[in-house]
């Protein structure tokens, strides 16, 4: 009876072992896709904004109908630091980056590095050396276009 009870001990703890490997997996897929999710939703916040500003007059602080002048400054973003003179902002989920805009042009990248997808701190140094598997999207006056790189 004593070896049955052993066996029954040692079973139950590698089923235990195996389950508590599986639920911290199963956790940190899930924050992962969270973070991805509130990049997503950053990266739409800002593409709003952006648009707003795009339509703007001039003498209210917008474009007045091209893109010039636009910064994360310049439109509303929850950002913890602006940097690259307003061409990089970094808050809890990741960080946003983007070429400035000229008058003539039409559309502009932004890129997000997820927080969850970057080797080290999260600061405005970040860049696709430091960040892995960006997500970018091309904004214009009448929407985004989505480019992810899972």
């Amino acid at each position: 009876m004593g070896q049955q009870q052993l066996l029954l001990v040692i079973l139950v703890t590698i089923i235990v072992g195996i389950a508590t490997v599986v639920a911290i997996n199963t956790f940190g897929s899930a924050a992962d896709s969270a973070n991805l999710d509130a990049v997503r939703q950053d990266i739409a916040t800002f593409a709003s904004s952006a648009q707003g500003y795009f339509m703007k007059p001039e003498m209210l602080g917008g474009g007045g109908g091209d893109w010039e002048g636009i910064t994360f400054n310049t439109v509303a973003f929850p950002a913890d630091e602006i940097a690259n003179g307003g061409l990089t902002a970094v808050n809890a989920n990741g960080v946003y980056t983007f070429s400035a805009p000229g008058a003539t042009d039409t559309t502009f990248t932004l890129t997000a590095y997820p927080a969850s997808r970057i080797d080290g701190p999260v600061t405005s140094s970040v860049s696709s050396a430091t960040g892995n598997g960006p997500l970018t999207a091309d904004i214009g006056p009448g929407g985004i276009s989505w480019i992810e790189n899972d």
